[in-house]
C-alpha cells in the first residue's frame, strides 16, 4: 500500500513536471530510487473511472435544471469559432456546480466550510474502501446502509481503516442511461447512523455514493451533516462494483476554482 500511495503521488506530478523541464530547455530525468519503483508499481497496476461522462441530458436534481453546452463564440461578433474559419474550437458550458460526478465541499452546505480549493490536496489520494449494499436489495430496494450492515462487512474484511475514503456501492449508476429511473425516490443510499459511525467511531475522511444524494432523508441529514463537520463527498460515482472491497486507492481532482461550492470531478480507482 506504501508503494501504491507513492505511485499516485508520481501520478499527479511526475508527467507534468518532465514536460514542463523540456519545454524550459532543461534536461529531463527519470524518477529514481523511491519514485522509480513506485513508478513502476503504478504503471503495472489497473486503472477504474468511477466517474459517469456527463451531457446536457444527464440526471440533475429538477432544482438546478440540465447543463447547457454551445460552440464557444466571439464576443465581439458572436460568431462560433470553427476549425475551418479559425483552426480551433471550444465549448461554452452553462451549468451548475453539483453537476454529474461531482465533488461537495464543506462550503456547500456551511458559510464557515473549506471551499473546492482549500481542500488539501493529500485528501484527494486516499485509501479505498467499498462497501456493497447490493446483497440487501432484492428483500428492499430501497435499501438503507446501516451500522449493522457496516459491522457485518467488518468481520469479513477488517476494521475500515482511518483516513480512508469509503464508498457505497448500490448499482444505481447502472441505471444512469435512464434518468428518470436513476432519479427515483427512495432510491438505495446510506442510513445516517453510518454516515455518523464513519467519520467519528472509524475517522475516514471522505465518502461517496452513486445516487445524487447521501440519503433520503427530507431535511438531507447526512449530507448536512457530513459538510458541517468539515468533510467533502463525491456524488454520483459510478463502476463501484469493480474495485476491491479493501486494497485499491482513490484518486480524485476537481478544478480549482476560488471559492468553488462544487463542480464535476474525476474520479478513478488503482487496484492492487
Amino acid at each position: 500500500m506504501k508503494n501504491l500511495l507513492l505511485a499516485a503521488l508520481v501520478l499527479s506530478g511526475f508527467s507534468g513536471c518532465t514536460a514542463l523541464q523540456s519545454h524550459r530547455g532543461v534536461k529531463s530525468e527519470p524518477p529514481t530510487g523511491d519514485l522509480a519503483a513506485a513508478y513502476r508499481t503504478l504503471a503495472s497496476k489497473k486503472f477504474v473511472d468511477l466517474t459517469h461522462r456527463f451531457s446536457p441530458d444527464t440526471p440533475v436534481w429538477a432544482g438546478f435544471g440540465q447543463a447547457r453546452m454551445s460552440p464557444a463564440t466571439n464576443p465581439e461578433t458572436g460568431i462560433p469559432y470553427t476549425l475551418a474559419k479559425d483552426g480551433f474550437r471550444a465549448t461554452f458550458y452553462q451549468m451548475v456546480g453539483q453537476y454529474g460526478t461531482h465533488v461537495d465541499p464543506p462550503a456547500h452546505f456551511s458559510s464557515t466550510g473549506a471551499t473546492m480549493d482549500q481542500i488539501p490536496l493529500k485528501q484527494m489520494i486516499l485509501p479505498l474502501v467499498v462497501l456493497d449494499a447490493t446483497p440487501y436489495l432484492k428483500a428492499d430496494p430501497n435499501h438503507a446502509f446501516s451500522v449493522d450492515n457496516l459491522l457485518a462487512w467488518e468481520r469479513t474484511h477488517g476494521r475500515v481503516p482511518p483516513g480512508s475514503f469509503v464508498a457505497l456501492r448500490t448499482d444505481l449508476s447502472k441505471d444512469w442511461n435512464t434518468p428518470e429511473k436513476f432519479k427515483r425516490s427512495p432510491f438505495p443510499a446510506w442510513d445516517f447512523q453510518t454516515i455518523k459511525f464513519l467519520y467519528t467511531q472509524r475517522g475516514v475522511t471522505a465518502t461517496g455514493h452513486e445516487s445524487l444524494d447521501t440519503d433520503t432523508s427530507e431535511k438531507l441529514l447526512s449530507e448536512t451533516w457530513l459538510l458541517k463537520h468539515g468533510h467533502y463527498q463525491i456524488e454520483a460515482m459510478a463502476n463501484l462494483d469493480e474495485p476491491p472491497p479493501t486494497g485499491a486507492l482513490i484518486v480524485v481532482t476537481w478544478p480549482k476554482v476560488k471559492a468553488g461550492l462544487g463542480f464535476p470531478a474525476r474520479a478513478f480507482a488503482i487496484l492492487p
